[in-house]
C-alpha cells in the first residue's frame, strides 16, 4: 500500500511541477522572447493543451487509486481526497474542452492576430475574458493539486505509521 501511496505522491508532484514550469517559465518567456505574439500564443496555447490533458488523465488515474483499500485513513479524508480529484478533473476539463476551444474560436473569427483588435472590439473583450477564466482554472488547479499533495502525503505516512505502530506491538 505504501508503494501506490508514494506513485500517487509522485504523480501529482510531478503534474504540479509541469504546471508550476508552465506558469511561471514557459509562458512569461514565449511572449517574451518571440516578438511575434500569435506565434508566441501558439506555444502557450499547445503547451497549456498538453499541461490541461495530463492532468485530465491524472485526475482519472488517481480517482481511480483512491479506490484501493487503505484502512489505516479516515473515510472522512479519503472522500475529501475523491471530492478535490473530481473538482481538479472537472476543471481542467473545463478548461481544455470549453475555455480552449471559445479561444480558438475566438482567433478564427477575428480573422488576424488578437492585438490587431482595438481594445473596445467585442471579440477582443470576449477573448480577454476567457482568457482570465483560463488562468483562474490553471492556478485554482494547481491550488488543489498542492492540497491534494498534503492529503496524498499524509495518508503516506500515515500508512507509514501504522505499519511500524503494528510491528512494535507484542
Amino acid at each position: 500500500m505504501k508503494f501506490v501511496s508514494n506513485v500517487r505522491l509522485l504523480l501529482i508532484a510531478v503534474w504540479l511541477g509541469a504546471a508550476c514550469f508552465f506558469s511561471f517559465a514557459v509562458a512569461p518567456s514565449a511572449f517574451s522572447v518571440l516578438e511575434n505574439r500569435e506565434l508566441a500564443g501558439a506555444v502557450v496555447s499547445r503547451t497549456l493543451m498538453i499541461v490541461n490533458l495530463s492532468g485530465l488523465a491524472l485526475g482519472l488515474i488517481l480517482l481511480a487509486s483512491s479506490f484501493i483499500k487503505r484502512q489505516t485513513i479516515a473515510a472522512f479524508w479519503i472522500w475529501a481526497e475523491r471530492f478535490l480529484l473530481i473538482l481538479f478533473t472537472l476543471a481542467l476539463a473545463v478548461g481544455e474542452f470549453v475555455v480552449a476551444v471559445w479561444l480558438r474560436l475566438l482567433r478564427t473569427q477575428a480573422g488576424r492576430a488578437i492585438e490587431e483588435l482595438a481594445a473596445e472590439d467585442p471579440l477582443r473583450m470576449q477573448f480577454n475574458n476567457l482568457h482570465q477564466y483560463s488562468v483562474w482554472i490553471i492556478a485554482g488547479t494547481m491550488i488543489i493539486a498542492l492540497i491534494l499533495f498534503f492529503l496524498i502525503g499524509k495518508s503516506s505516512s500515515k500508512n507509514l505509521v501504522s505499519e511500524n505502530k503494528n510491528e512494535f506491538e507484542i
